[in-house]
């Protein structure tokens, strides 16, 4: 099983990266999102998840591993294979993927090609019911918000919501919420600055 994979760009195309690791050419799929981030002849790490069939194996790579948390947790979903999740996610963030869950938000599913509104609303209903289940759940508890307003309040309890669709914990999200001065900010941002945060 691959895990990632590191090594220099050769080739790059609309929807495919060729990263080659010492003379072996890795052909992923990748998200218009990681597209962007890869340059011919750099070197790139690509957190990688597979699909193998009877008559395939495919790659497909991500620039960070929250994109291909959002891609397996996609796939998930019953009737989404990997060309629709790629998809989705070449049209949205996987912060902007986890408002559109939490919200309804199904015209931010329907734009990208392929995705209709009976898709995009068994994904909202899917990922909603397992983020209802986490929060059900005894072990779990929201964090406190760090700023104890009304609209604050609401907006960091939204983002909690957000952030669990990407598969974090609160004790994950607990320490790098306290860090971020919520007034005025909105889920989406929360979510944004939790997951810099993360990954710093």
């Amino acid at each position: 099983m691959f895990y990632h994979i590191d090594g220099t760009v050769s080739e790059l195309e609309p929807g495919l990266a060729v990263i080659d690791c010492g003379g072996v050419g890795y052909a992923l799929s990748v998200t218009a999102n990681t597209l962007s981030g890869l340059r011919l002849g750099q070197r790139a790490k690509l957190y990688v998840s597979e699909s193998i069939g009877e008559n395939n194996f495919d790659l497909f790579g991500f620039l960070d591993k929250n994109e291909r948390r959002c891609f397996e947790m996609l796939t998930s979903v019953s009737g989404i294979g990997p060309k629709a999740a790629m998809s989705i996610l070449s049209h949205n963030t996987p912060e902007g993927l986890a408002f559109a869950v939490m919200s309804n938000d199904e015209k931010a599913l329907t734009v990208a090609p392929g995705i209709g509104k009976k898709i995009a609303q068994r994904v909202i209903l899917e990922l909603k019911d397992k983020v209802s289940k986490e929060l059900s759940s005894p072990d779990y508890s929201l964090p406190a918000a760090p700023v104890q307003t009304a609209g604050g309040s609401s907006a960091v309890n939204d983002a909690v919501m957000g952030l669990s669709v990407l598969g974090y914990s609160s004790a994950e999200i607990g320490p790098a919420l306290k860090k971020l001065d919520t007034d005025g900010m909105s889920a989406e941002q929360i979510i944004r600055a939790v997951l810099k945060q993360m990954v710093k």
